[in-house]
């Protein structure tokens, strides 16, 4: 890497200020950053000396993603081929068609959600004349992992501009998004043009109608429950469509890429926790709030209410995409809250809010991405809340020290 240090070292000056490309700057920086250890350091004090920067912190939540990639791309592929009808010669040669049949379909949403979006992200960095910042390496897989495997490039195209322009460079970059930008270009898509963001046909990639398997349903876990009748048993019905616990832990099932399975999202929070970069208190937060919320609809569950009331807070726990959104999005540290106390309200909030939305509102029966949205807009209220709490309780104390 020595001579490659050597040629970026000689080209340099062409990128500063006079030079003949100083306007590509920013690609020049981001292209140093990406292949070595960045120089800047804090020239002033204090300092907090620390092994991870912006570039590793960026890249372990990459590795977190990582499990839920490859799952989502198998089990894209799996669906596809069982839909289908194609079948391998034995376990391995049909987990390989699964596999390369589902990159196929999950590759190029990636690798369009990477080349728009980091497109707008050269030219804001061009245009203000600052550094292009790693956050979008994190953006750039998350948006396409909420999204169903048979998304249009195009539309995967326009909504990772409105998460990218909209949801984050109008508020300064990152670093001053209020909102998540990858839920938000999630959230457009799914308003715009919800047809290809929600229903049974988009969930599982079918080529020919002829070679679909008899009794073929792309419907989700929660589509079924949400469509239970008043006077029905909804983890009957789920059972008849060939839902059970176990097999939505797993997320052999449709929906979006990533968000299916339970155990490559635990993966990930793992490795989150393990090094600091994701906060446990939002995650446990939030399942707090889930349980304590399915549990409150258990109560008032009657004979004349929806089925959907009556729904166990452990199914709610696996169904649908609560665990990535709570695991990755919810733990966003830029539009979720700061302090300690204000990310157990924060993530208690959200799981509360999730079931909410799923149980009282049919039109919409997966609230993750809401709740989340809405808690992102409450976050610096929750901080300040919390900050004046402590203001308080600190002012009270000083005054009783004072009089004693």
């Amino acid at each position: 890497m020595k001579f490659l240090l050597r040629w970026m070292e000689k080209t340099k000056p062409l990128f500063q200020k006079g030079g003949r490309l100083q306007r590509l700057f920013p690609l020049y920086e981001a292209q140093e950053a990406f292949l070595f250890t960045p120089r800047d350091v804090t020239e002033g004090a204090p300092h907090v000396r620390d092994a991870i920067d912006l570039k590793r912190y960026m890249i372990l939540v990459l590795f977190a993603l990582i499990p839920s990639l490859l799952f989502g791309m198998w089990n894209a592929g799996h669906l596809a081929n069982w839909a289908n009808g194609v079948r391998g010669t034995g376990v391995w040669n049909q987990f390989g068609l699964d596999l390369w049949n589902g990159a196929v379909r999950v590759m190029p949403i990636v690798l369009t959600s990477y080349a728009v979006g980091g497109l707008w992200e050269v030219l804001f960095a061009c245009v203000r004349k600052h550094e292009i910042n790693e956050g979008f390496l994190v953006t750039g897989m998350l948006f396409p992992l909420t999204l169903p495997p048979t998304i249009p490039l195009w539309q995967v195209a326009v909504g990772i501009s409105f998460g990218v322009v909209i949801g984050k460079e109008i508020f300064g970059g990152t670093g001053f998004n209020i909102l998540n930008p990858a839920l938000t270009a999630r959230a457009f898509l799914f308003f715009a043009y919800p047809s290809r963001m929600s229903g049974d046909s988009v969930w599982i990639g079918v080529s020919s109608p002829a070679g679909v398997v008899e009794g073929f349903s792309g419907a989700t876990s929660l589509a079924v429950a949400a469509a239970e009748p008043v006077g029905g048993n909804v983890v009957e019905a789920l059972a008849r469509a060939g839902f059970t616990l176990r097999s939505m832990a797993w997320g052999v099932e449709g929906g979006s890429i990533g968000e299916t399975s339970i155990f490559p999202i635990l993966l990930g929070a793992g490795l989150l926790i393990l090094t600091g970069v994701g906060s446990w208190r939002i995650m446990t937060g939030g399942v707090l709030g889930l349980a304590a919320a399915a549990a409150l609809f258990n109560v008032l569950a009657g004979p004349q209410s929806s089925p959907f009331l009556s729904l166990p807070f452990y199914v709610h726990l696996v169904m649908g995409s609560f665990a990535f959104g709570i695991v990755f999005m919810a733990t966003d540290p830029v539009s979720s809250s700061a302090s300690n106390p204000g990310k157990w309200i924060y993530g208690f909030l959200i799981g509360a809010m999730t079931v909410v939305i799923r149980v009282a509102n049919p039109a919409f029966p997966e609230g993750v991405m809401l709740s989340i949205l809405f808690m992102n807009v409450m976050a610096p209220l929750i901080d300040y809340i919390v900050l004046q709490v402590h203001l308080v309780s600190r002012r009270r104390y000083l005054e009783r020290f004072r009089h004693a």
